[in-house]
């Protein structure tokens, strides 16, 4: 049975071309989560005041990829240690973050972090919580790398994230 966890990580345009890479993971959606403001739109989050973070949607088979090899993923793929930014990214809506849809996954991710922790020097950043109401991003955000790979954003961030975790 398939099981769904949600990762903020920065742009989810990053996240979402990492993640759709990794075997076990089924789906992959790129969407809101955390805020205040029902059915928020990108421009209402990139405004900072709706309280929501840029996640993915993870819809994964823990028997192909076990969640600690998610999070694992997710250690590398990004800076946990700075505060509401990742790379030219600035503002809450870029902020690292596991959002859990059961209690046992907030364990291993609580687990995770601390393990993780070893091989960073600044203290980790990331909030830990059970999972609120997801809403997922319009159409032109989903799939943006596959569909976009040539635009300069996505260039200038994603191969070297695909490349640091071996997935090109």
């Amino acid at each position: 049975m398939n099981q769904i966890i949600y990762l903020g990580a920065g742009c989810f345009w990053c996240v979402e071309a990492i993640f759709v890479r990794i075997k076990g993971v089924m789906k992959v959606t790129s969407g809101y989560m955390g805020g205040h403001l029902p059915n928020p739109t990108y421009e209402k989050v990139c405004e900072g005041n709706t309280g929501h973070v840029e996640v993915v949607k993870l819809d994964f088979d823990p028997e192909k990829i076990p969640l600690e090899k998610i999070l694992n993923s997710f250690w590398k793929a990004h800076d946990p240690t700075t505060l509401n930014r990742q790379g030219p990214d600035v503002g809450e809506q870029y902020s690292s973050v596991i959002f859990c849809s059961q209690e046992v996954q907030k364990n291993i991710a609580q687990n995770s972090k601390k393990e993780a922790q070893k091989a960073f020097v600044e203290p980790i950043v990331t909030k830990i919580e059970l999972a609120g109401p997801f809403y997922p991003a319009e159409e032109y955000h989903q799939n943006f790398f596959e569909k976009n790979p040539t635009q300069g954003y996505c260039l200038a961030q994603i191969p070297p994230k695909l490349k640091k975790l071996n997935l090109v």
